[in-house]
């Protein structure tokens, strides 16, 4: 079922048996003589205790076989532990369809763009078809933009992808059709996206997987913003891999935003012939996540369950929603008339929109930066990159809340001078126009 989705690089992949027998290891009983890997010594590491505290909850420490444990190697798929925890709040979480969560698997991932950079060698090939919104995270565009790609872009607007876009788009071909220009996957961001910060709708996401379907499609939910929304969970849209009923959804999720960015885990979950593909791409390359930052969430989570979990979860959407409601008091102060923007639902981004001017990015990119504010010009998140681009994005996860207010002042200054240079620009073309030049 999934072979026209491989790429002929990850066709050309076969197991490693280190790592394989690492796996076995992992579950072998305690009779079992291990000469097979060059494990190292775990004797030698020089690191004899972790304590880390944890805030309202008890610290938690490694000594001893515990934290040579979670010094040494781990199977490529990840801790046997946290997957296990990983697989209880998937199927909490996203109560998944039957038929499909008996052939799922999931598998640890260095953050989930690690999960993602390996999806995308597993299917694609210099020139293949790619599926994505007008405006992507920069991140997947640089991990897709060296197979020289061809780009087709679907258009978007405040609640996220337009599927009667994608609909036009994939006209061009046939249901079923065996081509080699027609895409393999769509990627796509559905819940407080970067950088536009809209949550897709639930009639949307079914019109859309339902294309999806019937182009023979997969669907990449890159979701590292699920944690992180604003709207009452009542009116929350159930997840692409929630209503997936055809075994074509990869899902990827990260703890980034939760947890820790630097402890660099993410996850991947969907079919497992194609996470089992994922798995030889990290064999590999980074062999399998931190082994200690994954016993140090699996320990975090054992003392959480999925009430404190989710208590956590409560806590960080509330206090992001918070900072996003203060910079958009500070924009509506500033920007009314200069820029237009709509509510994030999710995600840490103010996406911004102005209208008489033709490109942002020379006004950030080098007079903003001589303001001291900093900004990301929409550019960045376009597939076509030679394209001008009238968007900017502001992020208020980082900043001082005390500082909103001044930045958006500057930003107000700073469109307003633009508008004046970019009048004075168009005055010359004109001119130029109107005398032959």
């Amino acid at each position: 079922m999934y072979s026209r989705f491989i790429s002929a690089v990850s066709a050309g992949r076969q197991p490693s048996l280190i790592r394989e027998m690492t796996k076995i290891l992992a579950a072998a009983p305690p009779e079992m003589i291990p000469l097979s890997g060059g494990f190292p010594n775990p004797e030698m590491f020089p690191f004899k205790n972790l304590t880390i505290s944890v805030e309202n909850g008890s610290p938690i420490s490694l000594s001893g076989k515990s934290l040579q444990s979670a010094l040494q190697y781990l199977p490529t798929n990840g801790h046997p532990a946290l997957l296990k925890q990983l697989r209880d709040l998937q199927l909490a979480v996203h109560k998944p369809d039957e038929a499909i969560w008996s052939n799922t698997d999931i598998v640890v991932t260095s953050g989930s763009q690690d999960g993602l950079c390996k999806a995308f060698e597993m299917m694609m090939d210099k020139g293949s078809s790619v599926l994505v919104e007008d405006f992507v995270y920069s991140g997947t565009l640089s991990i897709i933009n060296p197979y020289q790609p061809k780009y087709h872009t679907i258009e978007s607007d405040d609640k996220g992808m337009i599927p009667e876009s994608l609909k036009k788009v994939l006209s061009q071909w046939t249901p079923g059709e065996e081509s080699s220009t027609i895409p393999k996957f769509l990627y796509i961001n559905p819940t407080g996206a970067n950088p536009t910060g809209t949550v897709l709708p639930l009639e949307r996401r079914h019109e859309i997987y339902r294309l999806c379907c019937e182009y023979n499609l997969l669907l990449l939910e890159d979701d590292p913003y699920y944690y992180l929304q604003f709207e009452e969970k009542s009116l929350r849209p159930p997840s692409f891999f929630s209503l997936d009923t055809e075994g074509r959804v990869l899902r990827f999720d990260s703890f980034s935003k939760i947890l820790s960015s630097g402890i660099r885990l993410g996850f991947v979950t969907g079919p497992k012939p194609l996470i089992d593909r994922i798995v030889l791409h990290m064999q590999v390359s980074v062999l399998h996540a931190s082994s200690l930052s994954q016993v140090i969430t699996t320990n975090l989570l054992d003392q959480w369950g999925h009430e404190g979990f989710f208590n956590h979860i409560d806590n960080v959407e509330n206090f992001y929603k918070n900072r996003r409601d203060k910079m958009l008091e500070a924009a509506d102060k500033h920007l009314t008339g200069l820029c237009e923007y709509s509510v994030p639902l999710g995600g840490m981004f103010l996406w911004m929109k102005v209208p008489g001017l033709t490109s942002t990015w020379d006004m950030i990119m080098e007079r903003g930066l001589k303001k001291n504010i900093m900004l990301m010009p929409g550019k960045a998140f376009q597939p076509d990159l030679d394209k001008p681009c009238s968007y900017l994005r502001a992020a208020f996860s980082i900043a001082p809340e005390d500082k909103f207010e001044p930045a958006m002042e500057r930003l107000a200054e700073l469109v307003k001078e633009e508008l004046k240079i970019e009048k004075i620009k168009r005055k010359y073309e004109d001119v130029g126009h109107d005398t032959g030049h």
